[in-house]
């Protein structure tokens, strides 16, 4: 199984080596993310926010994500 990449500065390199630029809006709110603590995770399969969708009763998983994606908002 593979790990989400977590480090900022591995992934700016990464966005950066692919001649994106990481201060793009679209990709700038992404990587504060993990510029300020990202936890690690492995990909167990519940995730936070299913769980946090179940305890409090939300009626979509989107409503307990960080950045939700649909087809109306791919930015965040």
């Amino acid at each position: 199984m593979t790990q989400r990449e977590v480090n900022y500065q591995r992934l700016v390199d990464q966005i950066t080596a692919q001649g994106l630029d990481p201060n793009h809006p679209g990709l700038k709110h992404y990587l504060d993310a993990f510029k300020y603590g990202m936890p690690d995770e492995g990909g167990f399969g519940l995730g936070v926010a299913r769980f946090v969708q179940k305890m409090i009763g939300l009626g979509n998983v989107k409503e307990a994500e960080l950045f939700p994606r649909d087809a109306n908002r791919v930015t965040p």
